[in-house]
């Protein structure tokens, strides 16, 4: 991989793409939102890319070049012929309206889909060899076990039935454009740069305030990944992956959610006090969400490297540096 492109390369994931293709000296050109306020996420993974090859501690003594684009994804078609032929690998991480009430508002999600297969044919045009699509556990439904492919799905939000729908769609005419295709069903992933609405980041910068939160009895068994782990991951599949496979990417190992809770706690101060069982779970809630990363890597040799516990104390070090903080 010489020259690879990422749409939504700004957000978690995308941006912790660019950052593990520039470490390994792929030159990257980001796809984000115009005016985008994540660019920071961008900016962030740039510099740390450039650190971490200064110090010696990857394998390229260069590392890639990052060229940004402005174009938002219902105007993916305008590019075309705009990128050049110099590609050879797209990684589509884009998507909107993943959260709030639009992840039930059908025809924003269809404008999902609609991107995801402009998405396509802008990697085609842009002489792609590989397409790489980042989907969701949520094309799963309400299921118990570890997620594979292997189960059936039945997704019941709008979200899940557009990423299952794009993610079919995608493959299909990446067969008949003659492009590998795969498709990461990804799980929950935290980090730096994760929306302040999740559980996980939303924890740290409030008890990182010293305050106490209210949760559900957080009895669910969860399969946290850290996000540099899951953009390894998907660079992994795009070299390795076996092509039209889909793959679920997670960290492979299960805890109960309360476990989760109580590590950024220790990690920020142990005397705080968190409300366990305060909450009522809310309708329909996952009990069970835990990869079954045997095929992943089986066929790209892949394995995640961070525990929970390191990927939460370099979570809350990104948060404090972010916000001016050298204080617990």
């Amino acid at each position: 991989m010489k020259n690879a492109i990422v749409t939504g390369a700004t957000g978690m994931i995308g941006s912790h793409i660019v950052k593990v293709l520039l470490q390994q000296g792929v030159n990257v050109t980001a796809i984000i939102r115009p005016m985008s306020e994540k660019i920071k996420n961008l900016e962030r993974a740039e510099q740390k890319a450039g650190e971490e090859v200064l110090l010696g501690k990857t394998e390229v003594t260069e590392p890639g070049k990052l060229s940004i684009v402005e174009c938002s994804l219902d105007e993916l078609q305008t590019l075309r012929d705009k990128l050049g032929w110099e590609h050879d690998t797209f990684f589509h991480s884009g998507w909107a309206y993943t959260f709030g009430t639009g992840r039930n508002e059908a025809a924003k999600q269809a404008d999902n889909i609609k991107a995801t297969l402009d998405a396509v044919h802008l990697a085609y045009e842009a002489g792609c060899k590989t397409f790489v699509g980042a989907g969701s556990q949520a094309e799963f439904g309400i299921v118990s076990g570890k997620l594979s492919d292997e189960l059936p799905k039945d997704p019941i939000i709008g979200y899940g039935i557009a990423k299952l729908a794009a993610g079919k769609l995608a493959g299909l005419e990446c067969k008949h454009l003659g492009m590998k295709f795969n498709w990461c069903r990804i799980l929950s992933c935290y980090g730096p740069g994760d929306n302040e609405y999740t559980m996980v980041m939303s924890a740290v910068k409030t008890m990182l305030k010293g305050e106490r939160m209210k949760f559900t009895p957080a009895e669910q068994v969860w399969d946290y990944m850290y996000a540099e782990d899951c953009a390894k991951a998907l660079v992994a599949v795009a070299e390795k992956g076996v092509d039209q496979k889909y793959y679920t990417v997670g960290s492979g190992e299960q805890r109960l959610l309360r476990e989760y809770i109580y590590a950024i706690r220790d990690a920020i101060d142990p005397t705080l006090d968190v409300g366990i069982g305060e909450m009522e779970y809310y309708p329909d809630q996952v009990m069970h969400l835990a990869a079954d990363i045997t095929e992943l890597v089986a066929d790209t040799g892949y394995k995640p490297e961070t525990t929970f516990e390191e990927g939460i104390r370099k979570t809350i070090e990104a948060v404090k540096e972010s916000e001016g903080s050298t204080e617990l």
